[in-house]
């Protein structure tokens, strides 16, 4: 196994370096005060590249490996996990579109996405069901040439700003589960669609929310993949998402991590620096080897994934472990500074609060430990646990 990066990757992962050491830290804690994303900064992202690499280049993209996608989004989640989104968005959703979507569609979307000009949304999750994620009511009925799209999509991120939403809605009768749900790429500004934002914790930029379709009326040609494969073809790309994920969050507790070594450094106190007391620095030190142990779980996961290798494991493993991790990091963080950490002037109740939605997002940790166990030992881990 080797994580060394080709000349472009290493050229990508720079550009990504520089932008969140220029673009994104020292605006981290300013942008929570707005409920939406500068679309002039994501353009600028875009123009960099740094949107969607791993789009195919007759997308706007240039192919890159997932390994080069785990770079990019973890050196922007330094800078801001948020505004991370993007690359976790337009990597999953945009990977669907492109593989599973007609020419045309993808051609129409896509290379916008690219650029930063287009903000995407997953409708998935809905206020039935979210770890049971394919127990989906929002329904999908033929009229014609188009189908017609009733129901509530919840907790859904981008939801107040994002411009496309991939639906997954039910074509099929409840019985058939998975296999009777079908994908849609529908436009937000579409006729019968309204939105709502939720007072959430963290990540105030990205927004959540729910949206809901009345009788909006949608081409078949806006559907993506064929009827009744919707659900199955987005899950496909949760092991892709979950790796990225585990770095988004993983980027941001490094950025805490670096910023308290050096104020441990300084800060004086009893006769000298901090840092000459193992009191204080072997936390420290036990949060920076568990972040550097996920991370090379994370990119041993999207090495398998490049390689065409299984990494289903993998990927619920570092779900779970890298918001986890993260999460302690950063509190351990918080603590070593002291009062002055404990307040709304240092960045690191903000990380806290914003990784702490992804401990919940794309997967909980008791249903990756439930992946983990199915990978290793078969079905036999589910079918006795519901008995």
């Amino acid at each position: 196994m080797q994580f060394e990066f080709d000349a472009v990757g290493q050229a990508i992962q720079e550009a990504a370096r520089r932008f969140a050491d220029e673009k994104l830290l020292p605006y981290y804690q300013s942008r929570e005060a707005v409920d939406h994303f500068d679309r002039d900064l994501l353009k600028e992202m875009g123009d960099l590249g740094l949107v969607a690499p791993d789009l195919p280049e007759e997308y706007g993209g240039i192919g890159a490996s997932g390994l080069t996608q785990g770079a990019v989004i973890e050196e922007i989640g330094r800078g801001d996990l948020n505004i991370a989104y993007i690359q976790l968005l337009g990597s999953l959703i945009g990977g669907v579109i492109a593989q599973f979507a007609s020419k045309d569609l993808a051609t129409e979307y896509l290379p916008k996405l690219a650029a930063g000009e287009l903000i995407p949304s997953l409708g998935l999750t809905e206020p039935r069901g979210g770890t049971d994620a394919a127990n989906l009511q929002l329904r999908a009925r033929k009229d014609g040439g188009d189908w017609i799209i009733d129901g509530e999509k919840a907790s859904i991120s981008c939801a107040n700003q994002a411009d496309f939403v991939l639906v997954a809605a039910r074509t099929g009768e409840i019985n058939e589960g998975a296999r009777g749900i079908t994908a849609f790429l529908i436009d937000l500004n579409a006729p019968g669609v309204s939105r709502s934002n939720y007072n959430d914790l963290g990540s105030i930029s990205v927004g959540r929310g729910s949206i809901w379709f009345d009788s909006v009326r949608v081409p078949d040609t806006r559907r993506v993949g064929d009827v009744g494969m919707g659900f199955i073809r987005v899950m496909q790309g949760f092991d892709y998402s979950r790796a990225l994920i585990a770095l988004q969050c993983l980027g941001s507790a490094r950025a805490s991590i670096d910023e308290t070594w050096s104020y441990i450094t300084d800060r004086e106190a009893f006769g000298g620096p901090l840092a000459q007391f193992q009191g204080v620095t072997f936390p420290l030190a036990e949060a920076d080897a568990q972040v550097r142990a996920a991370r090379l779980l994370a990119y041993e996961c999207l090495w398998l994934r490049d390689q065409g290798k299984p990494h289903t494991k993998e990927a619920a493993m570092v779900k779970w472990m890298g918001p986890k991790i993260s999460v302690d990091a950063i509190h351990q963080c918080l603590l070593t500074h002291g009062h002055l950490g404990y307040s709304r002037d240092l960045p690191h109740q903000q990380r806290l609060r914003d990784v702490m939605g992804l401990e919940i997002g794309d997967g909980t940790a008791q249903v990756s430990k439930m992946i983990v166990a199915r990978e290793t030992v078969g079905r036999v881990a589910i079918q006795y646990a519901k008995k």
